[in-house]
This record gives C-alpha cells, sequence and structure tokens, in this order.
C-alpha cells in the first residue's frame, strides 16, 4: 500500500483516453462519469489485491472496472436501471480471472439491503460522489458537429425519475447523502477508508460548498475524516498545468460571465477521505443524535449554521438575475 499523496496526478491523459477500449458502447453518455485515473489511484492507496471495493451510486460503473482490472473485487449499486445495466456489462467485460464484479439496482439509501449478505462489513474501500450541479454535467454540440447554428446540450440527465438524487434541492442532497453514507458504514470492515470526491458549484450567483458539506455528512454518518486531498482534472507538462476542461463546461463558464457571475473553470476535484472506527461503534446514540441535529438544521432557513456552509458565498449578477 502506497503512502497517500495530497495532491493526486490524475489526468495526465483526457478522460477518453483513460476510457479508450475499457468501456462499452453507450457509456459515453453519462452525464457526470468519474474520472477513471481518480478511481483507480484511490483502489491503489487504500486496498490490497483481493480486497472489495464498493460504489453505492456506481453510474457506469467506473469504480468497478479499475477495481477488476486492479485485482480487486467490486460492488456497486445504482439507482437508474440504464446506467446499472451499463455498469454490469462494464463490470463483465473487466472481471479478470480472481475478481468479481456485481451490481444491483436500487436506492442507495438501502443498500444493505440490496447488498450480498456476505460483503457486510467486509468492505475495504468505498468510492463514489453524489451528483453534482448541473452546471457541470452533460456535454454539447457544436454548429462544427451539427451542421446547424448554435449549440445544442445533450447527454445531461441521469434519468426522467424525479425521485433521482440529481434532480433534488441541496438540502434534501445532503440529508440522503448522510444516509447513505451511513448505510457505507455498516459495509465496510473497521479501519476501512471511503473516499467521497465532490466540487463546488454555482447556483443562482452563490457557491454551493458541497466539499464542506459532504465532510459534515460523513462526520454525521460516523464515519472520521482522516484527509482532504485534491484530484487533479488537469494534466502537468513541463511543471505547467494543461486544461483539459470540455466544451460545455467552457460555455457554462463564458455565459456565466455575461451575466456578471464570476464562475471559473473548476480544475480539480475535492476528495474527502474517511475511515470506519476500528472500536465497535459505542457511540451509535451520539451519531444518531448528530445526524438528526444536522438533517433538522438543514430544513431551517438559511440563517443556520449548516445552511450557512452550504450557501458560503454570494455574488449578485449585474443585470439582477439569477443563473446557473
Amino acid at each position: 500500500m502506497t503512502l497517500p499523496l495530497s495532491v493526486w496526478n490524475t489526468a495526465p491523459t483526457s478522460a477518453p483516453a483513460q476510457r479508450k477500449g475499457r468501456y462499452v458502447p453507450g457509456s459515453a453518455a453519462h452525464p457526470a462519469k468519474m474520472l477513471p485515473a481518480i478511481a483507480a489511484h484511490a483502489i491503489k492507496t487504500y486496498t490490497h489485491p483481493g480486497d472489495l471495493v464498493l460504489d453505492p451510486m456506481c453510474g457506469i460503473g467506473t469504480t468497478l472496472v479499475e477495481a477488476l482490472h486492479l485485482g480487486r473485487n467490486a460492488l456497486g449499486i445504482e439507482y437508474e436501471p440504464k446506467w446499472a445495466t451499463l455498469a454490469s456489462l462494464n463490470a463483465r467485460s473487466a472481471a479478470q480471472e480472481d475478481g468479481t464484479g456485481t451490481v444491483r439496482c436500487g436506492d442507495a439509501r438501502h443498500l444493505t439491503g440490496l447488498a450480498p449478505t456476505h460483503t457486510r462489513g467486509e468492505v475495504a474501500l468505498v468510492v463514489t460522489s453524489p451528483p453534482y450541479g448541473p452546471s457541470v454535467h452533460g456535454q454539447v454540440r457544436s454548429t462544427r458537429d451539427t451542421g446547424e447554428r448554435g449549440v445544442v446540450k445533450k447527454h445531461f440527465r441521469y434519468g426522467h425519475d424525479r425521485a433521482n438524487l440529481a434532480h433534488v434541492s441541496t438540502t434534501h442532497l445532503l440529508e440522503a447523502f448522510t444516509e447513505i453514507l451511513t448505510q457505507c458504514r455498516t459495509m465496510l470492515r473497521p479501519g476501512g477508508t471511503a473516499v467521497v470526491t465532490t466540487r463546488p458549484w454555482r447556483e443562482r450567483g452563490e457557491l454551493i460548498d458541497l466539499p464542506s458539506a459532504g465532510k459534515a455528512a460523513g462526520k454525521a454518518a460516523g464515519l472520521t475524516p482522516a484527509e482532504r486531498c485534491v484530484a487533479l482534472l488537469t494534466g502537468i507538462r513541463e511543471s505547467q498545468l494543461v486544461s483539459r476542461q470540455s466544451f460545455f463546461q467552457m460555455k457554462n463558464v463564458r455565459d456565466a460571465r455575461r451575466q456578471g457571475i464570476p464562475l471559473s473553470v473548476i480544475q480539480h476535484e475535492d476528495v474527502l477521505i474517511f475511515t470506519r472506527p476500528r472500536q465497535h461503534d459505542t457511540h451509535t446514540t451520539t451519531t444518531q443524535h448528530c445526524r438528526a441535529t444536522t438533517v433538522s438544521a438543514a430544513r431551517t432557513n438559511h440563517t443556520s449554521t449548516s445552511t450557512a456552509a452550504l450557501r458560503s458565498r454570494t455574488c449578485t449578477p449585474r443585470d439582477g438575475h439569477g443563473g446557473r
């Protein structure tokens, strides 16, 4: 097991180059795929061959594919049947002789009921990511691609089920993500690790500090914060960062700046690393009280401490209108 680094060099090549030849057709349509090198780095750093890796919101199965290629076993849960099917196909194509990949379709808030019974308390590593804001999701086709004027947005929805956490408010997302991490704590073996990748976004001019909220969710779920790292979304060449943002991201930034919103292209993921305490959880009551307090605070007005963490900075557009 290698020593952890605070900055992960996870974009030496572009995302399409990292996925080439490793994922089945149709995988590219998912609006918010994890960078494969981020999952691979976490798996190599925090597990050994033969360990079990879990992603409770696995999408097309990036975490599973990288785990299987590295000789680990993999378990994924995915809410949307379309993505669960693709994740299963990707895991099957990546499976090695000694590794197994399992995908279950369902709500990660019921993780312990969906996962095979023998995996409870046996997971060495959880790698996952909550849904981000719409400004970082999707793809676009330009005039050069379509031959028609204008830019067409595509592949920007996880699905049409309004119960999908990608469609809920930030407050509801935080509440649900705390529930999911609580389930993950049960799945982890004592001393096991949970890696959560996240990033902030802007909503109607306000900065949504999802990394800080994610840390609070992990603590409320009974996990112990261990590290906070940076996973680069840019390459490094001759000591200089090489930006790899998509045309979609650049368009969103330009549109926001025209409205007076100081949006910038995100060049890294915040990586939150938690551990499950090795000792038997003797403070369940305290943990549950903490979670209840967090959820209650999230439901109050914007004057609460919890909500203030989510609305950490407000920027007023020059034209007086909000924007994403």
